[in-house]
């Protein structure tokens, strides 16, 4: 395989594998049907239009199947678009697996489950230390897969873990800065708050929201495991209530989706943390795919703004 789609300029022909993550039906202003596809492979992702499509093609080229495409790149409302000549599905003399197109966290699985295991045991509230406990041990097989989201940061294998292991070291850090920080809490409230997206997303592969997702959302569905979990393990203390709040506030606006706004000082460093780590995923991963002297594509999700990468002599890359 090459590079990866994220490495192709426009202008560029492409004649390579990828991976459906999405396929959509519409209607083009001939009334013909077309899809437009999202393929992806290791380094990103692209979209592309299926024009004048059949019913044998809407059956074909459907999420988590692997395509080979002939095409050549374009620019489309400012954006890479992957003009398609040629596709056809992957057959299993190709060699190809979908594993070959995912990208995954930078840190090995064994190692993210090692840090998360050092961070409960340090944990001296034995309420919280047995709530996260249990709640780690129910959803282990998932929560070492998952992405932490479909789009914008962690959206790759074993990224909800890695989001989750960043955090507990900034947090390790910031005890050393304000000594009054409750680390228990804040550890507990880390490894939780994203912990409702197991049930809230489809899987690891090609995620999209469950039903139980979209109806209730991975805030709500975490504040109702915590409870759960605690009513199991016979445990009624205040600190569940803290944790709980932590949970429901942790998106730090009611119109970013969090029930709550922060009344807590562990609460609004965990908020703080979440946004700091989702941020610096995105644009360190935007940086990656940028030539030194350039701008990153806009993130929309950073108010749509472009990053400068610096080409001075010394700068991290």
């Amino acid at each position: 395989m090459t590079r990866g789609i994220a490495h192709a300029s426009v202008g560029q022909s492409f004649d390579d594998f990828m991976l459906i993550k999405s396929a959509a039906r519409g209607i083009a202003s001939n009334g013909k049907p077309f899809l437009t596809l999202i393929l992806k492979d290791v380094s990103g992702e692209i979209e592309a239009k299926l024009w004048e499509i059949t019913k044998e093609d809407e059956e074909e080229f459907v999420h988590e199947k692997i395509v080979k495409v002939m095409g050549e790149i374009r620019e489309f409302r400012g954006r890479p678009q992957l003009k398609i000549h040629q596709i056809r599905p992957a057959q299993p003399t190709d060699g190809v697996k979908i594993e070959d197109f995912l990208e995954k966290a930078p840190v090995p699985v064994d190692e993210l489950k090692g840090r998360i295991t050092e961070a409960i045991f340090e944990m001296k509230n034995p309420n919280l230390q047995r709530i996260v406990r249990f709640l780690v041990k129910k959803y282990e097989q998932d929560l070492f897969v998952f992405p932490a989201a479909t789009k914008n940061h962690h959206e790759y294998i074993s990224g909800l873990a890695h989001h989750i292991v960043t955090m507990l070291e900034i947090a390790r850090n910031l005890k050393g800065i304000y000594q009054h920080i409750d680390l228990d809490l804040l550890y507990a409230g880390i490894i939780l708050h994203d912990l409702g997206k197991l049930k809230e997303l489809s899987g690891a592969v090609t995620p999209n929201y469950t039903v139980e997702g979209k109806l209730l959302g991975h805030i709500s569905i975490m504040a109702e495991e915590i409870a759960k979990a605690s009513e199991e393990l016979g445990i009624d203390g205040e600190e569940v209530m803290v944790l709980k709040h932590l949970v429901l506030s942790h998106h730090g606006k009611n119109e970013w989706g969090s029930p709550k706004t922060p009344l807590v000082r562990e609460a609004e460093i965990l908020h703080l943390i979440d946004l700091i780590d989702a941020k610096i995923n995105m644009i360190n991963r935007a940086l990656d795919q940028t030539k030194p002297g350039e701008f990153t594509e806009r993130i929309f999700a950073l108010d749509n703004r472009s990053f400068y990468k610096p080409a001075y002599k010394g700068y991290e890359q």
